[in-house]
């Protein structure tokens, strides 16, 4: 269950301190799914008709400069609100048929967004994607009954969901870190690299334990949790970050370029999920990026300290009786 902030916390600077306000601000917070201001509104009157209309009205709208409150709209001529604290930012997708909505967040959406802001030289404040269209179940003929909170069903978990999808891709990273150490570890000829890359292949293999074990733990929180949609989609990370580093390796590549090649997939592996997990407020999921986002670049310094000290023992001159060694492609 989500924690909520202290109210005096979130009061912007200069906002004066409410009574009312705050009252209004508590009960937002404690609740799920997309309100508009008469739904908010009636739920503050059922527990304190003293508050007025104009009053929730001001208090929403301070909310949403204040960075505590979202506002969406889904076409249906008026405007609906979502906390933003321990919720990431999304977007929708919305069936006009039966007017639910449904939140994803697509690092590719992100990077097309801010591609095009750059290049015209606009100062992106916030990008707002919806998409309207026909879920599968309306497609089906299966239309789900509405019962006044249409827009509240897929809210309820997307923080798991989320948890679950941050889960899911760090453990396709860490698989495919298994397998390019492993591999590395193979065909390195140099007995100092050969050991580095069986450690790093060690240490993938209980991050990968220790992953799974913390999905299985998340899963249990939720028992359908596994078959709910996809929250986060990450195309470039769906089959693992070192996916491609691994079948370079298979083509043959000497030792330096073999370690070349795991530094630049932890170095490509560091900046997304640190970059990602800065974006995502606070959350699971965040938390789970940013971890991650600390191991590997623990081991860039590792390669990049290893890659420097092999060039310094290849470069040195080969004593009289030896024979140089070669660098050459290893199979």
């Amino acid at each position: 269950m989500s924690t909520f902030p202290d109210v005096h916390d979130l009061k912007p600077a200069g906002g004066k301190r409410s009574s009312k306000r705050e009252q209004i601000l508590n009960v937002f917070l404690r609740q799920e799914g997309h309100l508009s201001a008469d739904d908010l509104f009636d739920r503050i009157r059922s527990a304190d008709g003293r508050i007025s209309r104009a009053t929730v009205y001001r208090t929403l709208q301070w909310m949403v400069d204040a960075g505590i409150a979202r506002k969406v709209d889904f076409g249906e001529g008026r405007s609906r609100y979502e906390p933003s604290y321990r919720h990431p930012r999304h977007y929708h997708l919305i069936c006009k048929s039966c007017s639910r909505s449904f939140e994803f967040l697509s690092s590719d959406i992100e990077s097309i967004v801010e591609e095009v802001a750059q290049a015209r030289g606009f100062a992106m404040a916030q990008s707002v994607v919806q998409i309207y269209g026909t879920c599968e179940q309306c497609q089906a003929g299966e239309r789900p009954p509405t019962d006044g909170h249409e827009h509240d069903h897929d809210h309820e978990h997307t923080e798991l969901v989320f948890a679950r999808d941050a889960l899911r891709i760090a453990i396709a990273t860490e698989r495919s870190g298994l397998e390019f150490y492993s591999r590395a570890a193979t065909i390195t000829r140099d007995e100092r690299g050969r050991e580095v890359f069986r450690k790093l292949a060690e240490e993938e293999a209980h991050h990968l334990t220790t992953l799974e074990r913390r999905y299985e733990e998340l899963l249990a929180r939720d028992p359908l949790l596994d078959s709910r949609p996809t929250f986060l989609f990450f195309k470039g990370a769906a089959h693992g970050l070192f996916a491609r580093g691994a079948e370079e390796l298979v083509r043959g590549v000497d030792d330096q370029h073999a370690l070349l090649i795991g530094i630049r997939c932890e170095r490509g592996s560091h900046r997304f999920f640190r970059k990602y997990g800065e974006r995502f407020e606070d959350s699971e999921g965040k938390q789970i990026f940013l971890e991650f986002a600390a191991e590997e670049r623990e081991h860039l310094d590792l390669l990049i300290r290893e890659y420097r000290a092999l060039v310094a023992r290849q470069s040195r001159p080969v004593a009289s009786g030896q024979a140089p060694s070669e660098p050459g492609p290893s199979r």
